[in-house]
């Protein structure tokens, strides 16, 4: 069962207090999830902030409710709303991979499937042979039921999704609502929406992509695909990452291959040399997804379970020198950490929360840290 099926509906108070928390300056998916099981509650976390990061010496700046409202109220004029994790209409397979976005920006009609769904991506300079083998897959997988998830870039991304506007596609976007990226297909996302398909992302209206910000998109277009198939990519590209997320988050990969003497085919051949299918048609799709089920690893999601640890002491200024002298940039599992600092769970999760606000510290796979180079 996905971690939060069955918990009613946040209330409009407790939900405007996540929105605040999640805008809050250096708090991503996993610190929300993190204060969130420390403190209790999204406005708890927020009385408690200022006093934690201060300590750190990098005070944040906390969203006001004013701007959360504007934010809510200015989301109604496009359209969309934010769902949360505990909403009924929460995309399902979110809820199985680390650092599932607590809330998410969406507008979405009829024409959807969340539970059959299957991601396209590929070279923004596709060839017309690649575009042509992703409408034929996007097309053939539409017919067969599934939806094509993608993430409104040229190229393979923006053939998946028109192949597929009346059998439903979703986008999924780097930026804001009012921020698509590329403005070339603004269009394309305008004919998404018109035919019943949906367009999603977790950032707040007003950002502009930034590089770093496409990665994070792509662990959600993953993440909402049962699987992830690659039709063109160039050996360093946007679409291997996508492909190691999907690894990540237990989600099968599939990969077209190409020719040799084609830069463009340089990663999805060496995708299929280390494990991922090789595949020809949409039936060497089907015949892969009709047993895959991500919720096979939910059990294992530490991310989603309340921690129990007591409350304790502010962490001295000892207790900080120990960790960050056990700390390198090779990630190391907090279990682990506990044991050679020698100190306890609680005074750990206080002074990785410290770290975290400060930007000091990154976590891999949603359980590991290491010390920013």
């Amino acid at each position: 069962m996905p971690p939060d099926q069955g918990v009613a509906a946040l209330d409009p108070v407790t939900r405007l207090a996540w929105l605040r928390l999640l805008r809050t300056e250096n708090i991503g998916p996993a610190t929300f999830r993190r204060l969130l099981n420390r403190f209790g509650s999204a406005q708890a976390a927020l009385e408690a902030l200022p006093s934690l990061t201060r300590r750190t010496g990098r005070p944040v700046r906390i969203t006001s409710q004013s701007e959360a409202e504007d934010e809510i109220a200015g989301l109604s004029r496009y359209g969309a709303r934010l769902v949360t994790s505990s909403d009924a209409d929460y995309p399902p397979l979110l809820h199985y991979i680390p650092a599932a976005p607590p809330l998410i920006t969406m507008a979405s009609g009829p024409n959807l499937d969340w539970r059959r769904t299957v991601g396209i991506v590929g070279a923004r300079n596709a060839s017309a042979a690649g575009v042509k083998m992703t409408r034929l897959l996007a097309t053939d997988l539409g017919e067969a039921g599934y939806t094509i998830v993608s993430g409104l870039a040229r190229g393979i991304d923006a053939a998946a999704h028109k192949a597929t506007l009346l059998s439903g596609t979703i986008a999924v976007l780097a930026g804001g609502f009012d921020k698509i990226y590329p403005t070339e297909n603004i269009p394309l996302a305008h004919d998404i929406l018109d035919n019943g398909g949906a367009l999603l992302t977790e950032m707040p209206l007003g950002w502009e992509p930034r590089a770093r910000d496409f990665p994070r998109r792509n662990r959600l277009v993953s993440g909402l695909s049962l699987g992830v198939v690659v039709v063109e990519a160039a050996k360093r590209s946007g679409s291997l990452i996508t492909a190691r997320l999907a690894l990540e988050q237990n989600r099968d990969v599939f990969a077209v291959p190409g020719s040799p003497l084609d830069p463009r085919a340089e990663g999805g051949n060496a995708l299929i040399q280390q494990g991922a299918k090789l595949i020809t048609g949409a039936a060497d799709i089907l015949e892969t997804l009709g047993s895959a089920d991500p919720s096979r690893n939910a059990l294992f999601d530490r991310d989603w379970e309340p921690d129990s640890v007591p409350d304790a002491p502010p962490p001295s200024d000892d207790d900080k020198t120990r960790l960050l002298a056990a700390l390198s940039v090779t990630p190391i599992d907090v279990d682990e950490l506990v044991r050679q600092v020698g100190i306890s769970a609680a005074t750990m999760q206080m002074l990785l929360l410290e770290l975290d606000l400060a930007d000091q510290i990154e976590w891999s796979s949603g359980q590991l840290v290491a010390l920013r180079h």
